[in-house]
């Protein structure tokens, strides 16, 4: 591995080159990040799994920005025009487009009206315009170049200016200058088009805009686009472009009072105008989209990793509610475990109002099950649903507690061929009230289930590119559930596959094999498993976890590679397997220091510390740390509220500018993230996160738009 690729990647993250190394070494080998980050923090210094994924993703790019770096300074070579200069220029670059500014003008073109004036034999007239004669006359010099295919010395000139305009626009120094103006000092600027279709004015802000490129954020960019795509608005930048023409016009000419001045000055002209500056607007661009998208990216990821993280309801009868007009509401009841016993449909909403009836069946199953929480889903009909349920609740003095539940993808796994092997017999909205109570019951386990893309928690979505998109959340995916474990007697094909080290065909053999022998009653009966070799043992062993099974560590997250140190460490500590998760062993915790533990037992400081976490609580659910549903008994309607009142209520997404919080309102409330904190933030993420609940207070109602927004800091 080459120092000049490592020590780059080891600068942006502020971690040692020796940590970058390692964990490249680790990854050559075939271990998954999941792994890495759990059980071998001894060789990367504790790295977590975002950081692995970066090194990974920076070796990758810093890999082909070196290759291509190799290709350039080969193929100019070939043409006989490599120099010190240019060797040192692309060694200099650190970015892939700057590499190919400096390849451009030395690249195979398309047909130009240069290289149309090249193939004429105008090359020569160019340069002899550009050696800036003091003597002679233009004219007289052209007539050199009449032929058939150059008829008159206007077209000889022409073509010369079109040469030199060329070389101007692919001077790698011009296209810097140009593009460190826009950056730096220009102004992105948008217009309203005539007769566009924007009826609901949703691009309202955009339809006369200017703002600093420098200071563009990235959902603005996301919103340009978007507002451009869809024909609604022009898009430009306004810089000085004058002084752009005359610093061009000083590097071509250098001052020196010349002949060919007027030739040259029109050529630069050209050159930019017609070419360059069209071109580098394009990059910027394209580089503020890829720099959004990859910002969107970012926000989406981490809100899909807090919405698969939220804590189960262990142990909950659920009654799930998918809420509808016409259709009516589908209701699902799940046992403890998730197993489906019973489904309705009520109609209590227009145009049926079924009210008496619908209160009468849903009561029914109230009072036929031992229901803990009633889930509705956050759709259509939602809040009409709430208040049917919270008045339900108070007319009969029901001790159950409802929740809001995200229903974003319900309908995808509704009509997917995974839901219809699980409930052949159920329709699609059926399969969605199962769904909706699953979802508080265990999150991760039925959000699995749906292409992580259409769990809408994101900004812009629809607009990013589907491969980075897909790439980073399906790593979210494998994050959260590899940090969870799961239960190797009761997963999914759908939950296993996501394992570290397995996949969906290993996913399906472990099924199989617990159909055919029952229950696993240890990790090493893993090794019996068809298609489980070795090293997909090793990877996958430490997150599979076997609850009441022959050996107690095998319900723990200590990797079997270790459970003779584990063992070691109990009975220095005079205490044995029995004694785990006890009050015992937290108390003889306090006491430890993990480094002159580790010292004494010739191992490290990272892996003695995860097992003695995993001694005190063998049984800690990674997800506990978060805030659980937000439960309510009764509705809340727009009248109710008043500048100022102080609420709780559930963040639902975040975003850029802010994050939607349900307060039990029909669409959820928005806290501007200059209402997060009276410090600077960088990101509305730095202080909320989906899922948490939050203490807000009311600071702007819009009764006409029905709109509330919301702050964390006190009014007053």
């Amino acid at each position: 591995m080459v120092d000049s690729i490592i020590e780059p990647i080891a600068e942006q993250l502020h971690i040692r080159p020796a940590q970058v190394k390692q964990t490249l070494a680790l990854l050559e080998e075939g271990n998954t990040v999941p792994f890495i980050a759990r059980y071998r923090k001894e060789m990367t210094k504790g790295l977590d799994e975002e950081a692995i994924r970066v090194i990974q993703e920076q070796y990758d790019y810093q890999v082909n920005l070196a290759k291509r770096k190799e290709d350039v300074l080969r193929l100019i070579e070939q043409q006989g025009k490599l120099t010190d200069e240019i060797r040192s220029d692309v060694a200099a670059c650190d970015k892939l487009s700057q590499v190919e500014d400096i390849y451009r003008p030395y690249q195979q073109k398309r047909k130009t009206r240069a290289t149309d004036a090249v193939a004429k034999g105008l090359q020569p007239l160019a340069e002899w315009l550009l050696n800036l004669p003091m003597h002679g006359n233009v004219e007289k010099e052209a007539l050199k170049y009449i032929s058939d295919l150059v008829p008159a010395t206007a077209e000889a000139i022409q073509g010369a200016k079109d040469i030199i305009a060329e070389k101007v626009s692919d001077d790698p120094k011009v296209r810097e200058k140009i593009r460190r103006s826009v950056e730096n000092y220009g102004r992105i600027v948008t217009k309203a088009k005539k007769n566009h279709a924007d009826e609901q004015r949703v691009y309202k802000m955009y339809y006369d805009y200017a703002e600093r490129v420098s200071t563009l954020a990235t959902h603005r960019i996301m919103a340009i686009d978007r507002a451009e795509k869809e024909k609604v608005i022009t898009v430009s930048f306004d810089y000085d472009k004058e002084y752009q023409l005359e610093w061009c016009y000083r590097r071509y000419t250098h001052k020196r009072p010349s002949i060919a001045d007027p030739y040259i000055r029109e050529a630069v002209e050209d050159g930019l105008k017609r070419l360059a500056f069209p071109g580098v607007e394009r990059a910027v661009r394209n580089e503020l989209s890829e720099k959004a998208h990859a910002s969107s990216i970012e926000v989406f990821s981490m809100n899909l990793e807090r919405l698969l993280l939220q804590p189960p309801m262990k142990n909950k009868m659920i009654l799930g509610l998918d809420p509808a007009y016409r259709t009516g509401c589908k209701l699902a009841v799940i046992d403890e475990t998730g197993k489906m016993l019973e489904i309705s449909v009520i109609y209590p909403h227009k145009p049926i109002n079924k009210q008496a009836e619908a209160k009468a069946i849903t009561l029914k199953l109230l009072q036929k099950y031992p229901i803990d929480i009633i889930a509705i889903g956050n759709g259509t009909a939602s809040r009409e649903s709430e208040a049917f349920i919270a008045e339900l609740i108070q007319e009969n003095h029901l001790s159950v507690s409802y929740t809001m539940v995200s229903e974003a993808g319900a309908s995808v796994y509704s009509a997917s061929k995974l839901a219809r092997d699980e409930f052949p017999d159920l329709q699609v909205e059926q399969r969605s009230a199962v769904s909706i109570a699953r979802r508080i019951q265990d999150p991760l386990a039925e959000l699995i289930k749906i292409d992580p893309q259409s769990i809408g928690v994101g900004q812009y979505q629809h607009d990013l590119p589907v491969s980075q998109l897909s790439s980073r959340l399906d790593f979210v995916v494998s994050k959260a559930v590899n940090r969870v474990g799961v239960n190797i007697n009761t997963a999914s094909v759908e939950l296993l596959k996501n394992v570290s080290g397995l996949n969906q065909s290993t996913a399906k053999s472990i099924v199989s094999y617990r159909n055919e022998h029952g229950r696993i009653t240890d990790r090493k009966e893993i090794k019996k498993i068809s298609k489980i070799g070795a090293k997909s043992f090793e990877q996958s062993a430490g997150f599979l976890r076997i609850e009441d099974g022959k050996e107690i560590l095998d319900r723990t997250g200590i990797h079997p590679e270790s459970y003779a140190l584990a063992k070691a460490i109990l009975s220095r500590l005079s205490l044995n397997t029995a004694d785990m998760g006890t009050s015992k062993a937290v108390e003889v915790m306090k006491e430890i220091k993990v480094q002159e533990l580790a010292s004494a037992l010739n191992s490290d400081p990272y892996t003695v510390a995860d097992i003695l976490q995993a001694i005190a609580a063998p049984l800690r659910d990674y997800r506990e740390q978060y805030d659980g549903p937000l439960l309510r008994s009764d509705v809340l309607t727009l009248e109710d509220l008043k500048i100022g009142d102080e609420m709780e209520g559930v963040v639902r997404n975040v975003v850029d500018f802010g994050a939607f919080v349900d307060i039990g309102l029909k669409d959820d409330g928005l806290i501007h993230v200059s209402k997060m904190s009276k410090k600077r933030i960088s990101h509305p993420s730095d202080i909320v996160s989906i899922g948490d609940i939050v203490k807000v207070w009311v600071c702007n109602i819009d009764e006409e738009k029905h709109k509330v927004q919301l702050s964390l800091l006190p009014l007053h």
